[in-house]
């Protein structure tokens, strides 16, 4: 008799809604299973059939770490082509090629982890190349972009799941794991939070992921703010992954927690749902959350609550539901890759990787993201120039950074130019000396040949975490003898360069220790391709960054000195003798040209990456040392900049200035065919280009208000401002109109290419209020378009700006407000370049004083402060403020009412120190310190002191100015006063 067959479980049941779906699959669960799911490396549950699970693939501009895959460019080069339909294509394409690896390497993710939305509020930090832009709208309209492509389209369910990084005010590698960002009320609500929300509310987005650092004095990972602010914007259940070790960090580095479990508990009830950390080793974080359980530290409800955010990531992936999900055989994809390329056998989602269309999609993107900076009629180049030369340290060079997958294809600027001009009208020089290393014994540093096999190339085969990567050791190592090899210097700044053998292998250290040319480019999480040449004893020692140690020539080959070596013993001290100069060389191959690009800028792993911040915006001493040569050999010369942040260079005697970030696997066909004119240049600045280091604030300066950053705040003039690009074509703007209509304001106006060639047109659309009662942007992005216009064509703009793109985070009411008055409308090219402008009034909400006598005070809801930065009043929730160590510091409470007069004032404060208080600028009416010092910093006190009394009466009622004074090493929570 044949058994009966079960039935099916709910939680298989795809016509069941998720929620009770999942409602299922947990009550099945036991408290082991779902504690192990909580570890990013989830294990299986074989006895309900459920696959193991892992959060996190990378894929910020195509599907990085996990071997070849397209190459789109960085992030920051598609904030620069203002265009989300363009990066919707993009994410869509990430999206589709991470299916298709997935069908082949199930090591491959669908939670990807992009887009980065943190704002480029400083360009000196290290992974400005990461982020967007330095406005949160352009932010946010080009990463909700972004996340739709990688979603996918249909209603219930997803491609893949993105989340969102790095949740919050994330902008230092510098201590990023013990800093503080100082982050007051406006700036957190009308700047840092505002590139998430929209995002998050347009409902593509599946989580997001804490950054390392503190805000204001509490470390992302337990921020209030996940459950305050993000879970409220969206009915979705959102999933938060933590970063990789920063759980640790918590009781580690930042000493918050005493012990583990208290640290994984508080992150679980702040929001977290799934911990990095440990790799792929489970057991630590398990243990931690079992020891947490049974200590009282967490509750089963609390577990329960973070694996359904999983687990309703993982239903909309699909995963439960093998027949209906979409997604499951690649959808759409175009006809297969490249014949050196695995392909996944028996499946359609072959079809979706390295497809033609990708391809052309790359170079469309790359085409987008060029930036014309200036242009004095020297581009587009003529149609057939006698001779270009090509120089520069990167002319030659597709690099790659942290987060980019393998290159099947590649093309660099000098290649682009041969396909586009032809090579016999092409001269190449790249500008790097020549040396050979003498040692103290007369010999000479010499590269073994390599045996004939293919070149391996890092990270080709795929890694979880390619900071686990080791170095090759199967290459014979560096020595010494009558026979030296030449190597090319390149002086990358900062005292930092790379050797690089004439095969082009990059002289790297293994965890061997010795010294091989065995690298493709430099990179790595500790990169081991680059050195310092430190003047000692009459010659130089030659010093290996990665390591700190010095190159010492042994018997047995040329290797780094030991790691407990005291003194530096057998420390080589090598002669450098240069055989070929590399400005001569550059200003020969200018001399003898037409024109000459110089292609300059940045290699990702070196000064300026994941965890090192740039130390200044100027172009590399060796690099301007070579424009310069190339400049004075020849008038017309191109400075093509490709970089992953701006750079502080004199324009002033160039005709031509370009920029681009690393523009991915068709960079060089893109370039070139801008400076031919096949395309023109629509790119524009995703942020504001400075002048000059003394124009930047500290980079652990996070008021933008206060310390007027980004091109909302700063009032100098910029090297470039936001929003700038130039044209081959010209553009007319007219028509502008602007009228309030209900809860919105309708804006149209016309952009006429008035050029001779079809071109792009970015739209810009600002807003200033004219007449603000608070510090408000000079100018404010509300919205933009890009245009495609042949000549003479005509198109018009209309926008429906929501009332809420005039308002400001009110500090006296704690939400929201449009402020009433006449607001203007400039709409152009730029946020300088201001072609049309109207004003429309807006009746708004007038402006209330603070009911302090009813309220009181929140001393983190000032509206001026000096010499104070914000902290954390608990480690759960609130903010207090404190005097910056060593300082005073003053906050200022404009209209504060006191109704009929006040009596008395109280303030809640922990530490030691004082509290002065006045009003408006007169005297000092109360002076308020404790005793003695209380117990820690989360031991508050409420201390009370008089204002008035008969015989010392004191004017307080009406209005007044809030002024208090803060002194020594002292919390201050709240204010409040008596009548």
């Amino acid at each position: 008799m044949t058994a009966p067959t079960p039935p099916t479980p709910p939680f298989r049941d795809p016509h069941l809604p998720f929620a009770k779906r999942i409602d299922d699959l947990l009550s099945r669960l036991t408290l082991e299973e779902k504690i192990g799911a909580l570890h990013q490396f989830t294990p299986a549950v074989e006895r309900l059939g459920i696959a193991a699970f892992r959060t996190g693939q990378e894929a910020l501009h195509g599907v990085a770490w996990m071997g070849p895959a397209t190459v789109f460019p960085q992030a920051v080069g598609l904030g620069a082509t203002w265009n989300p339909e363009l990066v919707r294509r993009v994410g869509e394409a990430v999206s589709r090629e991470t299916r298709a690896m997935r069908a082949r390497d199930e090591r491959v993710g669908l939670n990807v982890w992009a887009p980065t939305v943190n704002l480029l509020r400083h360009p000196l930090w290290g992974r400005n190349e990461e982020g967007y832009s330095e406005d949160p709208r352009l932010t946010s309209a080009i990463a909700t972009a972004y996340t739709r492509g990688l979603r996918g389209d249909h209603p219930v369910y997803w491609r893949t799941a993105p989340v969102l990084k790095h949740w919050l005010a994330h902008n230092n590698e510098t201590a990023r794991d013990t800093a503080s960002s100082s982050v007051r009320p406006r700036v957190l609500h009308e700047y840092d939070l505002r590139a998430f929300r929209d995002a998050v509310e347009a409902g593509a987005v599946a989580g997001v992921m804490p950054a390392y650092n503190l805000v204001n004095g509490r470390p992302n990972h337990v921020s209030p703010y996940l459950r305050e602010q993000l879970r409220t914007w969206t009915e979705e259940e959102l999933l938060v992954c933590s970063d990789a070790g920063a759980p640790s960090n918590l009781v580690d580095s930042e000493h918050y927690f005493d012990t583990h479990e208290e640290a994984v508990a508080a992150s679980l009830r702040a929001g977290v749902d799934s911990f990095t950390d440990h790799g792929t080793d489970s057991s630590v974080i398990v243990g931690r959350l079992e020891a947490a359980l049974r200590q009282g530290l967490l509750t089963e409800a609390e577990i329960d609550g973070a694996v359904r955010r999983q687990l309703s990531v993982r239903f909309r992936l699909g995963e439960f539901d093998p027949g209906e999900d979409p997604y499951e055989d690649g959808g759409d994809g175009g006809d297969g890759g490249d014949a050196g390329v695995p392909q996944a056998k028996g499946r359609a989602d072959e079809h979706a990787f390295d497809t033609p269309e990708h391809r052309a999609l790359a170079q469309e993107a790359a085409e987008q993201a060029v930036v014309l900076l200036k242009n004095d009629g020297l581009l587009p180049l003529a149609p057939a120039p006698t001779r270009v030369a090509v120089v520069g340290l990167l002319a030659d060079e597709c690099k790659l950074d942290w987060y980019s997958g393998t290159l099947i294809h590649r093309s660099t600027p000098l290649e682009g130019l041969y396909a586009r001009f032809g090579a016999e009208r092409v001269e190449f020089t790249e500008g790097v000396d020549r040396v050979l290393l003498k040692t103290s014994a007369g010999a000479f540093l010499h590269v073994p040949p390599a045996p004939d096999s293919p070149d391996e190339v890092r990270g080709a085969a795929g890694a979880l975490d390619p900071a686990l990567l080791a170095g090759r050791t199967d290459l014979a190592p560096l020595t010494a003898g009558p026979e030296g090899t030449e190597l090319a210097l390149v002086d990358w700044g900062e005292g930092v360069l790379t050797l690089r053998a004439p095969d082009g292998r990059y002289l790297s250290v293994a965890e061997d220790g010795y010294l091989r040319a065995s690298a493709d480019q430099p990179g790595g999480w500790v990169v081991q391709e680059t050195f310092r040449l430190e003047p000692h004893g009459g010659g130089h020692l030659l010093r290996h960054v990665g390591t700190g140690r010095p190159v010492q020539v042994a018997a047995d080959g040329v290797k780094v000195a030991a790691e407990n070596a005291v003194d530096e013993p057998g420390a080589e001290v090598f002669e450098l003798i240069v055989t070929e100069n590399g400005e001569e060389a550059v200003a020969r191959a200018a001399a003898q040209a037409d024109v000459v690009v110089v292609v300059a800028g940045n290699d990702p792993h070196i000064n300026g990456r994941e965890t090192e911040d740039r130390t200044t915006l100027r172009l590399p001493a060796q690099q301007e040392l070579l424009l310069r040569a190339a400049r004075a050999a020849n008038p017309n010369t191109v400075l093509v900049l490709v970089s992953a942040y701006p750079y502080a260079v004199d324009p002033t005697d160039l005709p031509a200035v370009l920029w681009t970030a690393h523009g991915g696997q068709a960079a060089g066909t893109a370039l070139a065919r801008v400076l031919a004119g096949d395309v023109s240049p629509a790119g524009r600045l995703p942020q504001t280009w400075y002048a000059d280091d003394a124009d930047l604030p500290g980079l652990l300066d996070y008021d933008v208000i206060g310390s007027r950053q980004t091109y909302l705040y700063f009032g100098g003039t910029p090297l470039f401002p936001f929003g700038h690009g130039l044209s081959y074509a010209a553009f007319a703007y007219g028509g502008l109109t602007a009228r309030a209509e209900g809860q919105a304001v309708r804006v149209s106006f016309t952009v006429t290419n008035t050029g001779a060639v079809p071109a792009d047109e970015v739209a810009q659309l600002y807003t200033r209020a004219v007449d603000p009662s608070v510090p408000r942007p000079l100018r404010e992005l509300v919205a933009h378009r890009r245009l495609t216009l042949t000549p003479g064509e005509t198109a018009e703009v209309v926008f429906e700006l929501p009332l809420s793109a005039f308002a400001f985070w009110d500090v006296a009411v704690g939400r929201w407000r449009v402020e009433p008055g006449r607001y203007e409308l400039l709409a152009g090219a730029s946020s300088t370049d201001v072609r049309q402008w109207t004003t429309v009034t807006l009746d708004g909400e007038p402006a209330v004083p603070r009911a302090v006598l009813e309220h009181g005070l929140d001393a983190a809801g000032f509206d001026e402060q000096s010499g104070t930065e914000i902290v954390d009043r608990t480690r759960e929730s609130g903010d207090a403020v404190t005097p910056v160590a060593g300082q005073e510091g003053e906050l200022v409470f404009r209209r504060c009412d006191l109704g009929n007069g006040t009596t008395g004032v109280s303030v809640e404060v922990s530490g030691e120190g004082s509290v002065e208080l006045s009003l408006d600028n007169g005297p000092v009416l109360a002076v308020l310190s404790p005793r003695e010092p209380t117990s820690g910093p989360y031991a508050y006190v409420t201390l009370e002191a008089p204002l008035a009394s008969a015989e010392v009466p004191v004017a307080t009622a009406g209005v007044h100015e809030v002024r208090l004074r803060l002194r020594g090493a002292l919390r201050l929570a709240r204010v409040g006063f008596s009548g």
